[in-house]
Formats: C-alpha cells, sequence, structure tokens
C-alpha cells in the first residue's frame, strides 16, 4: 500500500466498479420487465378485437359403413397405391 494514498482511495476504485455493476444489472432487469410488458399488452389489445373461440372442438361424428362400401374404399386406396408406386 503506497504511503500517500488514503484507504478511501484504495477502495475508491472497486466499489464504483461494484456500483457499475449491479447499476448494469438492475437497468437490465427493468428494461426486460418494460420490454416483457409492452408486447403482452400489445397482444391482449390486439386479440380483443377477435371473437372467443370455444374451449372444445365439435363432437366426433362416425358413420358406420356398409360391407359394399367398406369394398369400394378398399378399392380406392389399391388404386392410390398403385399411382404412387
Amino acid at each position: 500500500m503506497p504511503a500517500d494514498t488514503s484507504i478511501f482511495q484504495l477502495l475508491g476504485v472497486p466499489l464504483l466498479a461494484l456500483a457499475s455493476a449491479v447499476w448494469i444489472v438492475c437497468a437490465g432487469r427493468i428494461l426486460r420487465r418494460r420490454r416483457y410488458g409492452e408486447a403482452a399488452r400489445r397482444y391482449r389489445n390486439r386479440l380483443g378485437a377477435l371473437p372467443r373461440q370455444p374451449k372444445q372442438g365439435p363432437a366426433v361424428e362416425s358413420v358406420e359403413l356398409s360391407p359394399a362400401e367398406r369394398d369400394a374404399f378398399a378399392g380406392l386406396v389399391r388404386q392410390f397405391d398403385e399411382g404412387r408406386s
């Protein structure tokens, strides 16, 4: 430790560096939070004009095929398979 330097001068630079690092971290968090809040607000405003979507889709419908219809469907599938080969 130099004789002509006070303890306050020696601690000044590390304390200034620490204060700068804390300030940068806090400013980054504030800016990130603000950016997220603006994006969420824009998202809400944009979708506010759209009608509400139903929570569930339409009911599943099924139809029983007769044996003749099953045979016709199997023939179509075979035709498609031959066309791809």
